[in-house]
């Protein structure tokens, strides 16, 4: 089986994630990274044993290089994003694919375009439990969707908005839907499908930021479902994120990792464990990389057997089109059509 070699633009903290994945597949190997700081680009690479470069474009030059991660910050994705695939790399980019929609879809269609594959961080979807909600929702277990709910209500300080000039700016970073609350809208599109309308409310309520620490909505989906969703930053002492399905033969509620309750006939309960996997609620750093791990193994099974991700580009577009058409409904102030 060939080794498939990565390289990394960004060796900020989000690259320690994608680091470790890397680490702990058989069959991959970090050959270089990249950084705009020499120092951080020397100290990863004197770590991990890899070439370094201060200019990423000297890193898609180089032809022993298959898959590039892109774990800059979000305002860059976009840009930085095209190159790696203009290069005629795969990309893996961090969330969120691109910070608007028009962005967003000029990554898909680039990617198309070179025929490289595009594949957007949505770690949560390798988690059992999300696995296991998927395949009820696939096979009926649930019947006729009625209402998802998601709930984040997550807690960052003013420090944390302070630790860099980018941090709370609409164009650099989003608010608490575009950047915490953004796991949470890919699983409940993949739960519930596409979004028929929306209506949005978004507010700075408790921190000096230029986007959002609350957002709220109410969805109606294309397959008749409601939605609802809350994301803030604003909650103290900070909770875990929770997802609530319910269909007309039955329920799910997920809170963090664990399945709390479990009304499905005919489908058995997975067992209900809190492993610690869960994490983000106050520091964005407390998560582990194991699905960082099956994402990018699912990437690379993906390209050796010649089918798409699980995540795709499109996944990407689909979730910043949603959190842009609640900010799009809270300035005009009335519900909106897809």
């Amino acid at each position: 089986m060939a080794t498939w070699k990565f390289g990394i633009i960004g060796c900020g903290s989000v690259a320690d994630f994608h680091i470790e994945a890397i680490r702990q597949i058989d069959d991959a190997v970090l050959v270089a990274v990249s950084s705009r700081s020499e120092a951080k680009a020397q100290a990863v690479a004197a770590r991990e044993g890899c070439a370094w470069t201060a200019s990423y474009e000297e890193l898609l030059a180089r032809p022993d290089i298959d898959i590039v991660c892109v774990t800059t910050s979000s305002g860059s994705h976009a840009k930085i994003g095209l190159d790696v695939i203009k290069a005629g790399k795969h990309l893996v980019v961090e969330k969120p694919i691109a910070m608007n929609v028009r962005e967003a879809k000029q990554l898909v269609a680039a990617a198309e375009e070179w025929g490289v594959t595009l594949s957007v961080i949505s770690q949560r979807r390798f988690e059992a439990q999300n696995q296991a909600i998927k395949r009820v929702l696939d096979e009926g277990g649930l019947g006729r969707l009625l209402l998802a709910e998601v709930a984040l209500p997550f807690y960052r300080t003013q420090a944390y908005y302070d630790s860099a000039d980018w941090r709370g700016t609409i164009a650099e970073d989003g608010g608490a839907l575009m950047n915490q609350g953004i796991h949470c809208l890919d699983l409940l599109l993949w739960f519930a499908g596409d979004v028929r309308t929306v209506f949005g409310k978004i507010a700075t309520q408790t921190h000096r930021m230029e986007a959002e620490d609350l957002g709220l909505a109410m969805l109606q989906f294309q397959n008749g479902a409601f939605g609802t969703i809350m994301a803030s930053t604003s909650i103290q002492p900070g909770f875990a994120a929770t997802i609530h399905l319910y269909g007309e033969k039955g329920s799910i509620k997920l809170e963090g990792s664990t399945i709390v309750h479990w009304t499905v006939p005919g489908f058995s309960e997975p067992s209900r464990s809190d492993d610690g996997t869960y994490g983000g609620v106050t520091d964005p750093r407390s998560i582990v990389a194991d699905f960082h791990q099956s994402q990018l193994l699912d990437v690379i099974t993906s390209l050796e057997a010649g089918h798409a991700p699980l995540v795709t580009g499109e996944s990407g577009l689909r979730a910043v089109q949603l959190v842009e058409n609640i900010y799009l409904s809270a300035a005009e102030g009335r519900e909106l059509t897809l």
